[in-house]
């Protein structure tokens, strides 16, 4: 019976004198009662709900990725129309449907800005010719006097650990704050490499993954200029994940060389995952679609015009860019932006804009010299 419709209960009465029993409240005030409990119980699944899902908590392997995106208001004037400009009517073809891909070793500038090579700043040249870290054995993926890799044939480290990821992406004034402990919102493989991995054989990758605390404090409207040099580190990824350009820390075209997961990251020295290359793991690469953003504050896109129309380095510009239609921050912004490509170098090869003062450092908040002056990402080794 619905507990609404209960009558007053009205117990026997002795015939010798006795106290009179309680008696249950009349239906209304049994009515109000249950709805002063109802609205209590809601009160608090509510507050249990908003504590859950700000609470930052230890990050430890789990069975199920924890990932958000927030953001208090957006960037609105960003709209930067200078520099080379997408045909959205042009059939730019797939040129590397194939799964070849060429190699970029050594394809730096010191000097100026060029097409299909990152323009390294002398600092972060000078490490790159050491040889140091990456990976241990060329793979047998490399072919045409390895000039040439294909992708259908490289190994990718086994395993499947999913993370919690804490990920804010936050407009305060003409800033753009991102902070995030570098876990993806994707599964990783397994490190460091087990013996037992047939990546072993290449790739001998000793590093285990951590949080990391980093905060990226970018411009949100960039000022379009000039081709400037860059270090080691490109951006940041929506995935909560740091990006590197495409080398490893000798200066070999990292994507051909270092044995990634299956979502095409892996860790370094101080156990900070990162992606050289476009993830797999990303599943909208469409050149309308932000995925990260540059240290610059120029945002990062997929390369999919539409279906095998798909923008290669051969259609940007120097630094990795070009200028369309963009869907940011919840409105439709025509801007440069970086796009992620098949083919070396993969992302950010220059900086449009001046990049953020300090880069983020491994493990730490922003700390260090200017992004444009950072070295290579730590050895791995």
């Amino acid at each position: 019976m619905d507990e609404n419709q209960i009558s007053p209960i009205t117990p026997d009465i002795p015939v010798t004198a006795t106290p009179p029993q309680s008696v249950a409240p009349p239906p209304k005030s049994r009515k109000k009662l249950w709805l002063l409990m109802a609205v209590i119980v809601l009160i608090s699944a509510a507050a249990a709900f908003w504590l859950l899902n700000h609470h930052t908590h230890t990050q430890q392997p789990v069975s199920q990725t924890s990932h958000t995106k927030t953001s208090t208001a957006p960037s609105a004037t960003l709209a930067t129309t200078q520099g080379l400009k997408l045909d959205p009517n042009k059939n730019y073809g797939n040129k590397y449907a194939n799964g070849l891909l060429p190699v970029g070793d050594g394809k730096y500038t010191t000097t100026s800005a060029k097409q299909g090579y990152v323009y390294a700043c002398s600092t972060y040249a000078q490490s790159l010719s050491s040889g140091q870290g990456g990976a241990g054995t060329r793979g047998p993926w490399f072919t045409d006097n390895n000039t040439v890799y294909d992708i259908n044939k490289e190994v990718h480290v086994a395993g499947s650990v999913a993370w919690h990821g804490s990920f804010s992406d936050i407009i305060n004034s003409d800033n753009r704050i991102i902070t995030t402990n570098d876990l993806p919102n994707h599964v990783t493989g397994i490190f460091p490499i087990a013996a037992t991995d047939p990546a072993y054989a290449y790739d001998r990758n000793p590093n285990s993954l951590a949080a990391q605390n980093l905060t990226y404090t970018l411009s949100a409207n960039p000022i379009y200029g000039s081709p400037q040099c860059m270090g080691g580190e490109a951006g940041v990824m929506l995935t909560g994940v740091a990006l590197f350009n495409a080398f490893d820390a000798g200066g070999r075209d990292a994507g051909a060389w270092e044995v990634q997961d299956q979502c095409g990251g892996h860790p370094q020295r101080s156990h900070e995952y990162h992606y050289h290359t476009l993830s797999s793991c990303i599943s909208d690469t469409s050149v309308s679609t932000v995925i990260g953003f540059a240290l610059d504050g120029f945002p990062i896109t997929g390369p999919k015009v539409s279906q095998s129309n798909i923008l290669t380095t051969a259609d940007l510009d120097e630094c990795h860019g070009i200028v369309s239609t963009v869907n940011l921050d919840g409105k439709k912004v025509t801007t440069y932006h970086y796009v992620m490509t098949q083919d070396f170098p993969y992302s950010v090869s220059c900086f449009r804009a001046k990049p953020s003062p300090t880069g983020p450092s491994a493990g730490g908040q922003q700390t260090g010299p200017p992004a444009n002056q950072l070295g290579p990402p730590p050895r791995r080794q």
